[in-house]
């Protein structure tokens, strides 16, 4: 791992002709024998020796639907910080095999987050701090320059030079003790929300920041948590922004109307109400028929769970579970020579030394195997560089 703002691109890494692998969405892996372990069943040289008084305490869909596959991720030897291990979430994908992802905090008391820059194949991280707590950070057209929600400002920061320059403030004005959360990028736009630092009061903003005249538009002023999103379109072009509020343990739809912009009313996708974890970050399928969810379960547990839900019928199609790590933060799919995979961000985020002793693999950045088709279209849509 290097750290720091002025280190150059390693070979390899994204440039603007070339560009990342559109969805409108945004998210090396081996396989193994135990890859299609049953649910709750631990990895070969944990059986019986589980530290959990119950085993199977992460209580879930996938434990009630015979039909839905359990397929096991696997932990890579990354973040190696205790520090980078805190709050990863975010992955986006760059390249065949490249991924960036962000820090949020360095810590509980932490006031500074960071972009960072993983070659799945080499193993080699490259983590840049940024002057806050980063909640997204995505790819721009200009080569070596991403776009950040940072605190309470937007701004570009270019990891060749180690520049930051902010482009817009004023998010969640008048408002106490919230952060840019999760986000996406659709066309020129910033769709974004943010979060109560304190995970209770309705008092966070869900944005639009809108691409043709650099305004910033305040869509809602009553989340919680601000979490995933993605973009559908109707037959008709009508646009569907998916949305979550983690504490409501529901993904609505909204009819968005960019040029107007404003939200219509919200209508229910998924309802989560009574499973133990909350849902985090989210992405599409490349066919935009189902959607991947990452859920953050706060208690310790034997594994930690990402999910695929079919968006016509709520149906569980499958789980990835990820061995001594409950806390699942962020789903991507990502080409690693040339095969579609799967990427999960992990955190440690709230968990004392008892809970750290048992989930020994929290924190870490986890790969798995689909079962998805590749349209073959771009896996990240690249953010034009505004000037003004």
């Amino acid at each position: 791992m290097v750290r720091g703002g002025l280190l150059g691109p390693k070979p390899g890494f994204w440039t603007a002709a070339s560009g990342p692998q559109q969805i409108l969405l945004r998210s090396r892996c081996v396989s193994s024998p135990d890859s299609h372990r049953e649910p709750g069943q631990p990895p070969p040289d944990q059986k019986g020796v589980s530290p959990f008084d119950h085993p199977d305490s992460f209580h879930s869909a996938s434990q009630q639907n015979p039909m839905t596959e359990i397929r096991q991720a696997k932990p890579l030897a990354v973040p190696e910080s205790e520090a980078l291990r805190y709050l990863p979430e975010g992955p986006i994908p760059l390249g065949d095999g490249l991924i960036s992802w962000v820090g949020i905090q360095h810590g509980s008391d932490s006031t500074i987050g960071s972009l960072n820059v993983l070659d799945l194949r080499a193993g080699v991280n490259q983590s840049f701090d940024l002057p806050g707590r980063p909640g997204f950070a995505f790819p721009c057209e200009h080569e070596h320059t991403f776009v950040v929600g940072c605190e309470r400002s937007l701004g570009y920061y270019d990891v060749s030079s180690g520049l930051w320059r902010t482009f817009c403030e004023g998010i969640d004005e008048g408002v106490e003790n919230t952060i840019i959360n999760d986000g996406m990028v659709f066309e020129d736009n910033l769709i974004f929300g943010t979060k109560d630092l304190e995970f209770s009061t309705k008092k966070a903003g869900l944005y639009l920041y809108r691409g043709s005249d650099r305004k910033l538009i305040r869509l809602r002023d009553d989340q919680i948590c601000s979490n995933g999103k993605a973009m559908l379109r109707d037959p008709d072009g009508t646009l569907q922004l998916l949305d979550i509020d983690s504490p409501t343990r529901q993904v609505v739809r909204y009819e968005f109307d960019i040029e107007g912009g404003r939200l219509g009313p919200p209508q229910v996708v998924l309802d989560l109400a009574g499973d133990p974890a909350v849902p985090d970050g989210a992405i599409l399928t490349p066919d935009g028929r189902g959607m991947i969810v990452s859920m953050f379960h706060v208690d310790p547990a034997v594994h930690g769970e990402t999910r695929l839900y079919d968006l016509s019928s709520g149906e569980l199609r499958c789980v990835w579970q990820t061995p001594l790590s409950p806390q699942n933060t962020c789903p991507a799919l990502v080409r690693l020579g040339g095969e579609l995979k799967l990427v999960i961000t992990t955190a440690v985020e709230h968990m004392d030394s008892e809970a750290r002793n048992k989930c020994t693999a929290a924190g870490r950045i986890f790969l798995a195997d689909v079962d998805l088709e590749d349209t073959g279209t771009a896996l990240t849509p690249l953010y034009p560089l505004i000037v003004g």
